[in-house]
């Protein structure tokens, strides 16, 4: 073999080796104060919940993603490892209200095996921080077996993985879970929870229910749809981007930001978008990916700087005169002026884009997967700027107006108002 060869193949090997070779991660107790280490170093978590642009969570001062599942791992840990980040490496455990039966025994041992398949795979890669066992196991719950499944996976892991914490994450923070996963899981070294307008009471509610381990806040953002002001045709009103700007920085700044002896960090959501109630509910992009205000809040919270070019600020908007917790009514065919007061903190000249979708339909639960709604065109007027006009649609029933205000940057502000289309 020719010697460069040798060395070529050589140091193909070391970097194969390199990148496989995990960092040791581990939860220490100082002086009653939870830390975690890796690599021997304090890391505490600015992170991001999803995959999608990696390379703005470095650039913005977070350091950690957090996925749901195992699907597209190689790809996911590879992105980190690029941009130098971290990964909370979500396991798929089946849930019970999609069907899954924890008496049975065979289910739950197969299920055991699949995700040992998984840990194998992924244990040894840098990026790895820690591992999710589960997403919201005790979501519309009844057999509380789930807890002894949870156990058995955390002690796989232990056996198979000495380098990374395990966790599961629980929907919102109830005394009934605490106190199953302190007697049923000991393997689990750290309490996820998933919470959001509740994220200023977090800090509080672990005391209060008993958990005197770490934890982390594996998903917050705006305020949900169960917690949002309620429209008579049941439709849930959603907080513009600059009313969700102002909520995270809030909660985060007046809890976890504080708690220094148990959180270790969160985990942001949605780094990216999703159709959930809306196409514009909780993630911090739009659908072609442009930015919010609540990614230049983000940025702030994790790097104590703000953005040199910052969103634009959506202070009002209304249709008829009324704002989206007015119970907006209009009579088919009618139509009626629609407007927007945005302003930007550079100046920006600013472009507008309005849409009309009917009401979501598809409603889930848990962030189950949702169908957009269709787009209604030709009722609103081409090319409109921040005043126009919407020609209520024929056919009665719920839709919702939307305003999309972008600054020619990759910021945008956006707001929606539902409505009710009424005959007399």
């Amino acid at each position: 073999m020719k010697p460069y060869l040798t060395l070529t193949l050589l140091a193909l090997t070391t970097v194969t080796y390199a990148q496989t070779k995990p960092v040791k991660v581990e939860v220490k107790q100082t002086n009653g104060r939870y830390e975690l280490l890796r690599g021997g170093q304090p890391y505490f978590i600015k992170g991001a919940g999803g995959g999608q642009f990696p390379e703005r969570v470095k650039a913005y001062g977070g350091n950690s993603i957090r996925t749901w599942t195992t699907q597209g791992g190689e790809q996911v840990l590879a992105e980190a490892n690029k941009n130098g980040l971290t990964v909370m490496m979500g396991l798929d455990v089946v849930r019970e209200r999609h069907g899954f039966d924890y008496n049975d025994s065979t289910a739950v041992a197969e299920q055991l095996q699949r995700l040992r398949t998984d840990v194998m795979k992924y244990k040894d890669d840098p990026a790895l921080l820690f591992w999710g066992i589960g997403n919201e196991l005790n979501l519309e719950y009844k057999n509380p077996k789930v807890w002894d499944a949870v156990q058995q996976i955390a002690q796989m892991i232990h056996e198979v993985d000495p380098n990374h914490p395990t966790s599961t994450v629980l929907a919102g923070l109830n005394q009934a879970e605490v106190d199953y996963i302190k007697a049923r899981c000991p393997a689990v070294d750290i309490l996820s929870i998933n919470t959001y307008a509740g994220l200023a009471a977090i800090p509080q509610q672990v005391r209060t229910t008993g958990w005197t381990g770490p934890y982390v806040v594996a998903e917050w953002g705006p305020t949900g749809h169960w917690e949002s002001p309620v429209t008579p045709w049941k439709a849930s009103v959603e907080e513009t981007s600059s009313q969700k700007a102002a909520v995270y920085k809030s909660r985060y700044e007046a809890s976890v930001a504080k708690d220094k002896t148990q959180c270790l960090g969160t985990y942001v959501f949605l780094w990216g978008q999703k159709q959930e109630r809306t196409p514009t509910w909780y993630g911090l992009f739009t659908e072609d990916g442009k930015e919010s205000e609540v990614v230049d809040v983000m940025q702030y919270l994790w790097s104590g700087k703000w953005p040199k070019n910052r969103a634009p600020h959506l202070a009002a908007f209304r249709l008829d005169g009324k704002l989206a917790t007015d119970s907006v009514y209009l009579e088919p065919n009618r139509s009626y002026t629609a407007l927007v007061t945005v302003t930007d903190p550079d100046k920006d000249p600013l472009t507008y884009r309005w849409e009309l979708l009917l009401e979501s339909t598809d409603l889930k639960s848990g962030g189950d997967r949702e169908s957009r709604p269709a787009a209604i065109a030709g009722l609103i007027p081409a090319n409109a700027k921040n005043q126009t006009t919407l020609k209520a649609p024929a056919q009665e029933g719920a839709y919702r107006l939307f305003i999309y205000a972008y600054d020619g940057h990759d910021n945008v502000a956006t707001a929606n108002i539902p409505f009710y289309v009424k005959g007399k």
